[in-house]
């Protein structure tokens, strides 16, 4: 019987921890283990917060003073009474602040975290954000072609993709857009990001060779991503661009003012097997700004429903003599405009 309750107690997601009034570990479920990142189920309060005191035993080091987990128990140790409120464990970045609730339990003291549950999955979610992040590339050029970017996601994980490297051929450029939302649409872009073949010099190679792995997956139909994807060869002062299903890129010329990149293609799915994308090339001149994005620019909303539009963006394009005067006016101008935003905002913009 007493199996059967430890294994009912492992199974719940509450953390739960029962002490003595030594402060030794004398049970501890699987969720509180979990949470605590311990590396084992028996011990002391010092061995479940890793709080680096080796002096005397626990609770009566120079650090105990300061340890509130302790400072709970001891509470309801000396008074007898239950007693709830809100610590902070560890310290720094590795700290865990929780609501936890401790009563007396015959000769023993139960304490149960409240928030555990929802606590881990902010950790996880966190964590996830953290390498989503570095999946960017950074905040502006350095070597190449100069350029500047935007991402904000409507949600704690996004499901859009910028990158921007330098190859043999000249600086690449791409934009991708998973379907869905959320942690779903999270990996889906982290699968971009891995499957991209940054040898590639074509871009439509590159989008074709994608397009093959992601067919390799047998997702789900619902399941797609658009991509745009473009090589800047300065030494040609040439754009050599494809996309799938994906906005195409906006060119600010010099002369001719906007010039719109137009084409129709699939995107990355399993709704057309085995298609093939084609390289197309522009020509551009110094000075030029290009300018990538996906269609959570275009279609978010005002509060009255109607869309930002090409036609916006296109207007912020020309009143913006470079790439980050571009990016800045952009969000602000979606800002005024939208409020807040129900998609994945991303755009890059090139000095060229």
């Amino acid at each position: 019987m007493a199996n059967l309750y430890r294994d009912v107690l492992d199974s719940i997601p509450t953390a739960a921890v029962v002490v003595d009034n030594s402060y030794r570990v004398k049970y501890m479920n699987r969720a509180f283990g979990d949470y605590f990142r311990a590396g084992k189920r028996k011990g002391t309060l010092r061995d479940i917060t890793h709080c680096g005191e080796n002096e005397g035993k626990c609770g009566e080091g120079v650090r105990c003073a300061y340890c509130s987990l302790k400072n709970l128990f001891a509470e309801v140790i000396y008074s007898g009474k239950t007693a709830f409120r809100k610590i902070f464990v560890g310290s720094g970045e590795e700290g865990l602040a929780l609501r936890m609730k401790v009563q007396p339990l015959g000769k023993y003291f139960l304490g149960v975290v409240d928030n555990a549950y929802e606590m881990e999955i902010a950790q996880e979610m966190h964590s996830a954000q953290t390498i989503q992040q570095r999946l960017l590339p950074p905040a502006r050029g350095g070597k190449g072609v100069p350029y500047c970017f935007t991402y904000i996601p409507c949600r704690e994980i996004g499901g859009d993709l910028p990158d921007v490297y330098e190859t043999e051929g000249g600086t690449m450029g791409l934009i991708a857009d998973v379907s869905g939302k959320g942690v779903a649409a999270g990996m889906l872009s982290a699968f971009v990001k891995a499957g991209w073949d940054r040898s590639e010099r074509s871009p439509a190679a590159a989008i074709t060779k994608l397009n093959a792995k992601f067919q390799e997956m047998n997702p789900d139909e619902r399941s797609y991503i658009t991509a745009a994807a473009v090589c800047i060869d300065k030494e040609r002062s040439e754009i050599r661009y494809s996309f799938a299903g994906h906005n195409a890129p906006i060119l600010l010329k010099k002369e001719e003012g906007i010039f719109e990149i137009e084409g129709s293609t699939p995107p990355i799915s399993t709704w057309i097997p085995g298609f093939v994308y084609e390289d197309r090339a522009v020509p551009y001149k110094k000075g030029e700004i290009l300018v990538m994005l996906t269609d959570g620019v275009t279609e978010s909303k005002s509060p009255a429903g109607e869309q930002f539009g090409v036609e916006r963006v296109e207007e912020v394009l020309r009143r913006s003599a470079r790439a980050d005067l571009f990016i800045e006016r952009l969000k602000s101008s979606l800002k005024n405009f939208c409020g807040t935003f129900a998609d994945d905002i991303t755009a890059i913009a090139f000095d060229l």
